[in-house]
């Protein structure tokens, strides 16, 4: 068996078609969706490029081994999905972004590894006076459809197949590309496709609730609060132009699987680490510890030779039980303790576990000085201007709007713990637009109460994991 693995950049389930958007225009998905298994409750572990992925490929948690900021990967002592294939015979192959592995750790999972250059967006359009300066609204990209560096790293990727001669290894080809990441940019026709008019209506924001305190504090350092609600609906059409050309990219690599008749003989897996605001409750890109689903619903597509075609998964999944399903379909065998859950059984046809709760969870201690952005005083981000630089400035600023918070959801609540700020409790059934914060609202006593108890559970049951070699209780003989 052969892997393609198209990962995604803060790409959300809601904004494709196949997950019921109205608007949006994603034929690709849409075909992968039909031909393959649809995942349609499927979450990150963080609301994070690195610890998502870290945890993707280990079936870890963040908090399991501290994954949990940007520059923290994988270490030589630790797991992964991609070594495993490696070292059961697997050619290992990767063209696009990193975010999982340590200097020390690529030769120990990849055979060959390649960062792809060029770029992807236009420029930004506004002065530093403007408030929209810092909303990453930019121009559209004004090269070609075929000359972003993700179509490239996609490109990179095909022409990787199309070498490949009869005996070859069986191959696992992953494409961590960035679209549609802000800024908010696509190559035209996509950047203009859509209208800020024909928008639906965005998650509104609520000043008069309590929230956490980072939904004030981002609107204020990017200057967001400044424009008009209807400049959010902008950033929205932009970043479905943006899901649109990423689409546009899936269809090239599917038309190319065809044609190289590798269809029968490869797995097909399409997902993203997190999603992105977009514009919903008047904020834009994202931060690491808001466990909305717009920004922790993600997509999950998997073709694989003989799946249920056309196969619907209503129940909850998490984002690592790609592993587990990769090691199952490949008859490994893990050799450590992890969390995530085989999938084969639902690419067969079967339904998910409706009892299963999802967890996610981000951000450092006010101690953990090295874990905040700008950390470091000489890095880009600490000066004024630069497209992050608001994000740095807040978290060194006000440390406890970026604190340690837990999710847990299930199919009908979300609990979102912040012990350094704000506490949520949303009502999915009645409020699935996550608009109410119940928390502490006594008609949700019972349910808050079992929701923390099962948290709790949960952290006891994911605290550590043994490793599954014994060591000496004997001093080494002479």
């Amino acid at each position: 068996m052969n892997y393609v693995f198209l990962f995604f950049d803060q790409l959300r389930s809601e904004s494709l078609s196949c997950y019921g958007h109205p608007l949006v225009k994603t034929p690709n998905f849409d075909r992968l969706a039909n031909e393959g298994v649809r995942f349609d409750q499927n979450y990150t572990q963080c609301v994070l490029c690195s610890p998502s992925r870290c945890s993707l490929v280990t079936g870890w948690y963040p908090h399991v081994n501290g994954h949990r900021t940007l520059w923290h990967l994988l270490r030589p002592h630790e797991p992964s999905m991609f070594r495993y294939l490696r070292d059961n015979g697997y050619h290992v192959e990767m063209y696009g972004k990193n975010d999982i592995f340590s200097e020390e750790y690529i030769p120990l999972a990849l055979d060959h590894y390649e960062v792809v250059r060029g770029g992807r967006f236009g420029a930004n359009p506004y002065d530093k006076e403007d408030p929209r300066y810092y909303s990453f609204k930019y121009e559209a990209f004004l090269g070609e459809l075929h000359e972003t560096k993700d179509m490239k790293c996609v490109q990179k990727g095909i022409d990787f197949m199309n070498s490949r001669k009869k005996g070859d290894k069986p191959f696992f080809l992953y494409l961590p590309i960035e679209y549609p990441h802000p800024p908010y940019s696509a190559p035209e026709p996509f950047h203009s496709m859509y209208k800020p008019e024909d928008i639906p209506p965005l998650r509104p924001v609520d000043s008069e609730q309590k929230l956490p305190s980072f939904h004030k504090l981002m609107r204020k350092y990017r200057k967001l609060d400044q424009n008009p609600d209807e400049f959010m609906k902008e950033i929205h059409a932009t970043y479905l132009g943006m899901v649109s050309y990423s689409d546009w990219i899936l269809g090239q690599l599917l038309d190319a699987l065809d044609k190289m008749d590798l269809k029968d003989e490869t797995t097909v897996i399409v997902s993203s680490d997190h999603g992105d605001f977009a514009g919903d409750y008047g904020l834009v890109e994202k931060i690491h510890n808001a466990f909305y689903d717009v920004t922790t619903r993600v997509p999950l597509l998997i073709r694989t030779p003989g799946c249920s075609a056309g196969h619907v998964v209503r129940e909850q999944t998490e984002l690592f039980d790609i592993m587990a399903t990769v090691l199952d379909i490949s008859g490994i065998e893990a050799t450590h303790t992890h969390f995530a859950r085989s999938l084969v059984p639902q690419l067969q046809g079967a339904s998910g576990d409706r009892s299963r709760a999802v967890f996610a969870e981000a951000g450092f201690n006010s101690s953990e000085k090295h874990c905040f952005e700008g950390h470091d005083p000489s890095h880009p981000t600490r000066v004024e201007g630069h497209i992050y630089w608001p994000q740095t400035m807040q978290q060194q600023q006000v440390p406890k709007s970026i604190s340690r918070t837990t999710m847990i959801r299930t199919l009908e609540a979300k609990l979102i713990r912040r012990p350094d700020d704000v506490h949520e409790l949303y009502d999915l059934v009645n409020d699935p637009l996550e608009t109410r914060n119940v928390y502490d609202d006594p008609a949700y006593k019972k349910l808050q109460d079992e929701l923390n108890l099962s948290l709790l559970d949960w952290y006891i049951r994911t605290s550590d994991v043994v490793p599954h070699n014994d060591d000496n209780r004997s001093f080494p003989k002479e």
